[in-house]
């Protein structure tokens, strides 16, 4: 029972708790008589408009739907604006695949160019360009016989929602993911599904799928010039990363995949929605009526599936727990690539160069790395690297590539068995072969990089 003394100042008397209450109850509109009618609890940020949906990763303030939306599209600018990832005179390239994160990461760059453009018709000099947007769709229909049957309504879907954007126009590319064996005369699907089929570790074989992915990715951006790749990884992904990454022994590498800025790639990726949970992309499509295609995905029976699952299980206990793996991971040290390089053109505005001097990563301050993986492109620890090399016995091209892999890509991906290994590296794509001759060093191969470890015919292992 509530204490009856208004003098009362005992801690644990229940007056607070009906106090308390008295200050949550929702505003009340009167009707006849004062009798209330409806109840309504307003945004905290306008205060003027009914929330609809709560902040999600430890902001679990009420929003309407346009503050909510200028919450999350403030993170994504943010993002873009500190890190320097895209000034006018980029031309960007928009990985889509027609979930949630891409359709917001679309919608976002795509109301960014529309307000650069507007500033562009207003100014008089005109001095300022506007960047270019492209969108990038990889077809793996190829390859998952159980999505086949609606991968073309899919594509209907995606080519009407990038003609229904406003103008500036952006040009849509549909890649195979074969396409990435277009060099070579073998029919690029067959030589894919042997390849798959030669990785027999689950989490293996959907790991060189992202791989590919990746390339695909790169080899469009390339051969039409863009300079930026924009990836919609949002922190529900990059939690699930961080922890199946550290599960699979890629904790040496782990930093680099989870900043806002990779550059080892020749056309850099960014990261602009790492600050937005997937729960809170989903809303806004919601919302705002952004439409998603539906692609059918296969059984989740890998580490990533796993992990996805668990992180799902933790994220609904605890709506922080994607963020707080992520800032946590976030403390790690980048690498000296997981930034845009230092912008000379003289068309970027004074204060983006300003601003991303300020806030990119000093050199003193971010790991180093020589040597990546021929396949995932990982940084390697070095004294790793080098025992692994001073280990290798044999001057065939195919343990040479073994060699110089990470330890995840030989446990999980490249194969035990010699033979194996000989036909599975024939198979891969040119571009894979040629990072693994090349290294990060593109007038020495890769063999006399590792000269000094190779052991000669009748020398033996000290």
């Amino acid at each position: 029972m509530a204490c009856n003394s208004a003098t009362c100042n005992s801690s644990g008397c229940y007056k607070e708790y009906e106090v308390e209450e008295e200050q949550r109850q929702p505003t009340t509109r009167g009707g006849i008589n004062g009798s209330a009618t409806t109840h309504q609890i307003l945004c905290v940020k306008c205060k003027s408009n009914e929330f609809v949906c709560c902040g999600i990763g430890g902001d679990d303030a009420r929003f309407c739907k346009d503050c909510f939306k200028t919450n999350l599209y403030g993170k994504f600018k943010q993002a873009v604006s500190y890190n320097a990832m895209i000034t006018p005179s980029d031309k960007v390239l928009v990985a889509f695949s027609g979930g949630p994160s891409s359709r917001v990461v679309l919608q976002f760059v795509h109301e960014m160019q529309c307000r650069a453009q507007k500033n562009f018709d207003a100014s008089k000099d005109r001095s300022l360009p506007v960047f270019g947007v492209g969108v990038a769709f990889i077809d793996e229909s190829s390859i998952h016989s159980f999505a086949s049957q609606g991968a073309e309504k899919a594509i209907e879907d995606i080519r009407s929602i990038v003609s229904k954007l406003a103008p500036p126009e952006k040009e849509l590319y549909v890649v195979p993911i074969e396409n990435i064996f277009s060099s070579d005369n073998i029919d690029g699907k067959e030589r894919l599904k042997k390849l798959l089929d030669a990785v027999s570790d689950v989490t293996g074989k959907e790991d060189l799928l992202i791989h590919l992915r990746m390339l695909s990715l790169q080899k469009v951006a390339s051969e039409n010039r863009y300079t930026r790749v924009v990836l919609g990884s949002c922190t529900s992904r990059i939690a699930c990363h961080v922890i199946s990454a550290t599960v699979k022994g890629q904790g040496y590498s782990l930093s680099a995949d989870i900043q806002y800025v990779d550059s080892r790639w020749e056309i850099p990726v960014v990261l602009p929605l790492r600050d937005c949970p997937a729960q809170e992309l989903n809303t806004l499509c919601s919302l705002d009526g952004l439409k998603i295609v539906e692609l059918l995905n296969g059984p989740w029976s890998s580490i990533n599936g796993l992990v996805s699952s668990f992180v799902k299980v933790l994220q609904e206990e605890n709506p922080s727990r994607e963020c707080t793996i992520v800032r946590t991971a976030g403390k790690l040290t980048p690498f000296h690539f997981n930034r845009i390089p230092d912008i000379h053109d003289s068309s970027v505005p004074s204060a983006t160069r300003r601003r991303q001097k300020r806030h990119s990563i000093k050199p003193n301050g971010s790991l180093s790395s020589e040597s990546f993986c021929p396949i995932c492109n990982s940084p390697l620890n070095r004294s790793n690297f080098s025992s692994s090399l001073r280990s290798l016995e044999s001057n065939k091209n195919s343990d040479i590539f073994a060699a110089a892999a990470c330890s995840s890509c030989r446990f999980q991906i490249i194969p035990k068995e010699p033979s194996l290994t000989e036909q599975f590296v024939s198979l891969l794509p040119q571009p894979l072969i040629t990072r693994a001759k090349h290294g990060d060093r593109g007038d020495f191969s890769l063999r006399e990089q590792i000269q000094e470890f190779l052991l000669s015919d009748g020398e033996d292992e000290i």
